[in-house]
């Protein structure tokens, strides 16, 4: 009974997902991915389609010229042939870019950032050096633990030679 009073109150066409869909069919436009695309790659060497997709009319006229013979194709003429079919040649994409400059450059620039945060860091976040880090301090914690002998089975104080007063070889 509450159902019925919910859908009667609602609408029947408001919960169909037909309506939904047709509602919208009109904004959005599905993207067809399945149509081929031009790349260039050394592997593979014949894209799907060609550089160029709507021929110009002197391109017309050259790819009419290219039926005949290719002796009469002067050089330039070949080349804007290629031009229409491909965008690059393999030299031209085997060449190599500046691009390492730029990433090298950022490297250094994100390292010099690092060193400078690093230093302002040791200057005005961190204190002094704690005085227990100085060699002497060091030296006499050293011959304290030995006097107490600790650990003198397998640690600190097994190292040491107390009849001779020296490190153990």
């Amino acid at each position: 009974m509450l159902s019925s009073r919910v859908l009667s109150l609602v609408g029947r066409r408001a919960l169909s997902t037909s309506a939904c869909l047709q509602g919208h069919a009109a904004v959005v436009k599905p993207e067809t991915y399945s149509l081929p695309v031009y790349v260039d790659r050394r592997n593979v060497p014949l894209p799907d389609i060609a550089f160029v997709e709507t021929l110009s009319s002197e391109q017309k006229a050259l790819k009419e010229k290219e039926k005949g013979t290719w002796a009469s194709l002067s050089a330039k003429e070949k080349l804007e042939l290629y031009r229409i079919k491909f965008q690059e040649s393999y030299s031209e994409m085997n060449q190599g870019s500046s691009e390492w400059k730029t990433i090298l450059g950022g490297t250094l620039f994100f390292i010099g950032f690092t060193a400078f945060v690093i230093l302002w860091q040791r200057k005005y976040v961190y204190g002094d050096v704690p005085h227990t880090f100085s060699d002497d301090w060091v030296a006499k914690q050293a011959k304290r633990m030995l006097d107490m002998r600790i650990n003198p089975i397998q640690g600190f104080s097994s190292k040491w030679d107390y009849d001779k007063n020296e490190w153990k070889k």
